[in-house]
């Protein structure tokens, strides 16, 4: 049976076979179309992904097609901005891989272009629909660790040359910063567990000594502290150049207990022996491979969403603007080195000023071509 949504996927590489099979697997959407500036064979690419799928070289002839309905943007960073403000101006619902951009301004014209179009957008943040982010904000909404006042989410991954991002992730326009290129992840998950406007940012950046990660153009690692509204504290750690198992440290510190990864104790749970943990049946993330990412969920959620002409819910555009704001915070203070506050970061793009009306009977002058 011919599902309701048809998807339009951006760039043929590692992140988009994860989409494609995610996106095929929800109830309501398949692929039927993939753009990719190198040809690809349409009878291989439905073979291979299942349906009828037709290859593109020009993504603007793909977005005149009125047979699709979104697109899922898995393309090199520096070209999402410009191939989500292409596809909303086309109609088109986007799923995009994070980051969303790696400059600020890009971002602000993207939210423009949401504002002015009224697509619905969400963006690859899929921890937030992992089994472990799940089952810790359920823990939170529990009570069982009362009122949170410290946390800490960091990411550990070295993507050396031995991983496959490594080949452009080194480069500053491509990657950006370590909080950008992957440890988003970790300070978005934060983000989600301390439930609190940010008021105040300070980080730190560092670089390994290791001769392998040399190439990079930017620090590798970095480290930021975080006040909240509420006067809680937090700090995330973006670690890029760790010579080390992939980790996703979490620890959440409460009035009425912790958590620690999948470890938790709390004193709501009579009984429990405080010397000691008692742990979820969660699973962790421990992996950077796009194959394990939780997609799927994300996905299901996204298209339900779109059934009911919604905001999903955890991942929409908004949480994701609001989520790189932050980072964006983050990576000035590393660079200014000084605290930044959010509102230092501009939330939309700056309103062109109003042309000045001529006075009545007054001369226009025109330069003379020369």
């Amino acid at each position: 049976m011919s599902k309701k949504y048809k998807v339009g996927i951006v760039g043929y590489g590692w992140a988009a076979t994860a989409h494609i099979a995610a996106i095929n697997a929800t109830r309501q959407a398949e692929v039927a179309a993939v753009y990719s500036s190198r040809p690809l064979d349409d009878a291989e690419l439905s073979k291979k992904h299942g349906g009828a799928i037709r290859s593109y070289q020009s993504l603007e002839e793909m977005l005149r097609s009125k047979d699709l309905d979104a697109v899922s943007i898995t393309s090199y960073p520096n070209q999402h901005a410009a191939q989500f403000i292409a596809a909303a101006e086309h109609g088109k619902h986007v799923i995009l891989e994070k980051p969303m951009a790696i400059e600020w301004k890009d971002i602000l014209a993207m939210k423009a272009a949401v504002d002015r179009t009224g697509i619905r957008a969400t963006v690859c943040f899929e921890c937030r629909h992992s089994s472990q982010f799940l089952a810790t904000k359920a823990l939170i909404d529990s009570g069982l660790l009362g009122s949170i006042h410290y946390g800490e989410v960091d990411y550990y991954h070295g993507i050396g040359p031995w991983y496959g991002q490594y080949r452009w992730n080194t480069r500053r326009e491509l990657g950006g910063s370590a909080l950008l290129t992957a440890g988003c992840h970790a300070l978005d998950a934060l983000l989600l567990c301390m439930g609190s406007d940010v008021t105040e940012v300070t980080s730190y950046s560092t670089q390994s000594k290791n001769p392998i990660f040399s190439a990079y153009e930017y620090p590798t690692t970095s480290t930021t502290l975080l006040k909240f509204a509420n006067g809680s504290v937090g700090k995330s750690a973006a670690v890029v150049d760790c010579l080390q198992p992939y980790y996703f440290h979490t620890h959440l510190v409460g009035s009425e207990g912790s958590l620690l990864d999948k470890k938790f104790h709390s004193q709501k749970l009579n009984g429990l022996n405080r010397h000691a943990w008692s742990e979820l049946s969660l699973q962790l993330l421990d992996s950077g491979d796009v194959g394990d990412h939780p997609y799927s969920t994300q996905f299901q959620a996204f298209f339900d969403a779109l059934d009911k002409n919604s905001d999903m819910a955890l991942t929409s555009f908004s949480h994701a603007f609001a989520s790189h704001r932050v980072i964006a915070a983050a990576d000035l203070s590393a660079r200014k080195g000084r605290p930044v506050r959010p509102e230092e970061i501009p939330d939309c793009l700056p309103s062109k000023p109003a042309r000045r009306p001529a006075k009545a009977g007054a001369k226009t002058l025109r330069r003379k071509k020369s």
